[in-house]
């Protein structure tokens, strides 16, 4: 192909030499016939110029040729290039198909394979189970042949042997089935019970926290609360037991102190001083004085109306007293004296529904957290405070015996306890009772999820229903389910020793396998 490129343009060549020869051939011979020599060389001059275009345009043709003939050439070749791809296209289908038949070919075999070893195994228990089969029918055989040759009293005695034996493993299982019949019955007894005290009673909650604020005409009483060189601050301090913190907050005097009897007696006291003008030691400590009597009668008064809402009788002046003293009261910032009520409300209904005394209930429940009142003047646990003072002044020994066991702190010798175990569980953990910060909250999550994920096989535990709640993901390969219904218990046992929280906390352990194939 490259040399017919060639040998073309070689031909126009010598074709255009030639006729070049000719031409000066002739002008040569015009040349020795003219006679003026000045016509001759322009004769020539004009030859050799006729003969260079000749020569150009055949240098022009010649390359046009070339040109097209390169064109023709790179055209065939692209063709030939784009037929080769094509083909090479076809065979990598080909070769994908192939690979793609050998792949169904290797699944299929697998699949074989798999049939095949499944039909062994079943093969092979097939066989356990003939053997199994053989050897019963020889044991039945020897057993008849024993029959066979004892007396009829020997055979009487072998018949009820066995018959005793198989009465007993049913009567086993069916006393489990029985147990576990009247565990979930009690459950759901229980749980009726409860979930019915809660719908018939319903009570608002009252929130509480550690300070106060007493709001002022302007921000010159500030200055007139501090006095000359702090004494009235000074004195005001003194004789309420709480901290005065004035700041810049325009018009605003916070009071801190962790007992609300005091703070609401130093509330009160500043209020009459603002609204009355004259402060100065003296008078601070008429007011004070004076708020104090009052607030005496309205804690009388608090605990005479809890005592009249619930229709107890027969309770000593000093806990009545005593008792209205949880209305200045805060637990998680929780009102000790409307919960003590709600308690007694709900041991009450629970009690009538057990069959159970409910005045007896009702006062358990009042006076369960009693101790609350005292405790920061009384060394010990509030339940052990409190039923020693029921016991001081003339209450039940079932009284002051639940009130001190309903933390645990003694055995309980009644179902009452255990009553007040429950209510104030429920109290305490419905929606709306108790306040705790987002930081403490998460804390106690954390805690909760990382106690359950301290035991051994535990890949991973989920704290849910705001910590009610702790779903435990154990590996079924490690833990079976024997073990699985074991941890559960022990988990519980754990967060009950190592973790302090409001109501019931449910552990479930969840123990699956899952296989998972794909279908291509």
């Amino acid at each position: 192909m490259n040399t017919s490129i060639w040998i073309l343009p070689m031909f126009v060549m010598g074709a255009g030499a030639m006729m070049i020869g000719y031409l000066v051939h002739a002008v040569l011979s015009q040349i020795k016939n003219h006679s003026d020599e000045r016509s001759s060389r322009q004769m020539l001059e004009d030859a050799r110029r006729e003969s260079e275009a000749i020569l150009r345009e055949s240098k022009i043709q010649a390359k046009d040729e070339v040109i097209r003939a390169r064109e023709q050439f790179e055209s065939e070749t692209k063709e030939r290039r784009q037929e080769l791809r094509e083909q090479e296209e076809r065979v990598a289908q080909r070769e994908t198909n192939l690979d793609r038949k050998l792949a169904m070919l290797d699944k299929k075999e697998q699949a074989v394979d798999g049939k095949l070893e499944e039909i062994s195994a079943q093969k092979a228990e097939l066989n356990r189970k003939s053997e199994e089969l053989d050897n019963l029918i020889s044991e039945e055989k020897n057993a008849l042949q024993r029959i066979a040759a004892m007396s009829q009293e020997e055979a009487r005695n072998e018949l009820m042997r066995q018959l005793e034996e198989e009465l007993r493993n049913e009567s086993g299982g069916l006393i489990r089935k029985i147990k576990e019949e009247t565990e979930l019955k009690a459950e759901d007894q229980a749980r009726r019970i409860i979930t019915m005290a809660i719908e018939r009673y319903a009570a608002d909650q009252v929130n509480e926290i550690t300070t106060s604020t007493v709001a002022l005409p302007s921000d010159d009483m500030k200055g007139r609360i501090i006095g000359k060189e702090g004494r009235n601050i000074r004195s005001l301090e003194a004789a309420t037991g709480v901290n005065i913190m004035i700041d810049d907050t325009p018009e605003v005097v916070v009071l801190s102190g962790f007992d609300p009897l005091r703070r609401e007696i130093a509330r009160i006291s500043l209020d009459r001083l603002v609204v009355d003008g004259r402060i100065n030691p003296a008078r601070i400590e008429e007011v004070v004085a004076k708020v104090q009597e009052e607030l005496e009668d309205t804690i009388r008064e608090a605990g005479e109306e809890a005592i009249y809402e619930l229709n107890i009788r027969a309770v000593a002046p000093e806990l009545i007293r005593t008792l209205g003293r949880l209305k200045f009261r805060h637990s998680y910032s929780q009102n000790v004296l409307r919960h003590s009520v709600e308690m007694a409300h709900l041991m009450g209904m629970m009690a009538a529904e057990l069959g159970l005394d409910q005045s007896i209930a009702k006062r358990v429940g009042l006076f369960h957290d009693i101790g609350k009142a005292v405790d920061h003047e009384v060394e010990g646990n509030h339940a052990i405070i409190g039923a020693d003072l029921l016991k001081r002044h003339g209450e039940d020994a079932i009284v002051y015996n639940a009130v001190a066991a309903h933390h645990g702190d003694v055995e309980s010798e009644s179902l009452y306890a255990v009553l007040a175990t429950a209510a104030d569980s429920i109290t305490a953990a419905r929606p709306g009772a108790r306040s705790e910060s987002t930081e403490i909250y998460v804390q106690r999550l954390q805690k909760l999820e990382a106690l359950a994920e301290s035991f051994r096989g535990v890949v991973k535990s989920y704290a849910i229903q705001a910590g009610r709640e702790v779903r435990v993901i154990v590996e079924p390969s490690k833990i079976d389910d024997n073990e699985a219904m074991q941890m559960a218990r022990n988990i519980s046992k754990q967060i009950e020793h190592d973790l302090q929280y409001p109501g019931n906390i449910k552990v479930t352990v969840v123990r699956e396998t899952r296989c998972i194939e794909y279908a291509r």
